[in-house]
This record gives C-alpha cells, structure tokens and sequence, in this order.
C-alpha cells in the first residue's frame, strides 16, 4: 500500500504561481511513476504531469513550458510547481503512483481568478 497526502493548493489569480506537494509513505519502493492529474467540475480527469523513477517527465500540451513536475527522494516527495496560471487551470488536483498498484491522494483545490 502507498499512501499519498497533497498540499499547497489554494486561490491564486491569473498570472501567478502555486506549488503542490505529495508527500508518499507506505510501500514506496514500489512506486515506478509519479504523476499529478486534475478535475475541473464536469470533468473527467486528466493527466498533467508526471516523472519516472528514472527522472523522466511529461507533460499534457495545456501546461507545458508553464508546470514542472520535479521529485526529491529523499523526502519522498513529488511536487508540481505551476507558473502563469490561468483561470482554466482551476481544478482539484489529484497526486498519483503507480506501483504494485494504482494509488491516489485526496486531493486539493485550486482556483485561479481572472
């Protein structure tokens, strides 16, 4: 089992900045891909970012060049920096890893105001 808990997600207006953390405890040596996803209300929920074991990272094409997702092993650790924020990126923002199996965060909110 791989447990997840998020934080940093909050009101921001558009043109600035957040940082999302996941923190992840558990059974962590399995975990091969982190990722972040979000959901917009009515909305299914869609990959944003994520990184390998390996250090690889992807992006959807709705945020790259403004997001960097970046891991600190040591801390067990993933988080999602996101710049020039624009009121479509107002979501609840899911962390997530792939090990054995599918694990998610509970997620947290964040609003962009235009």
């Amino acid at each position: 089992q791989v447990q997840l808990v998020e934080s940093g997600g909050g009101l921001v207006q558009a043109g600035g900045s957040l940082r999302l953390s996941c923190a992840a405890s558990g059974s962590i040596f399995s975990i091969n891909v982190m990722s972040w996803y979000r959901q917009a209300p009515g909305k299914q929920r869609d990959v944003v970012a994520l990184i390998t074991s390996g250090g690889i990272t992807n992006y959807a094409d709705s945020v790259r060049g403004r997001f960097t997702i970046s891991r600190d092993n040591a801390k067990n650790t993933v988080y999602l920096q996101m710049d020039s924020l624009k009121p479509e990126d107002t979501a609840v923002y899911y962390c997530g890893a792939q090990g054995t199996g599918f694990y998610w965060g509970q997620g947290t909110q964040v609003t962009v105001s235009s």
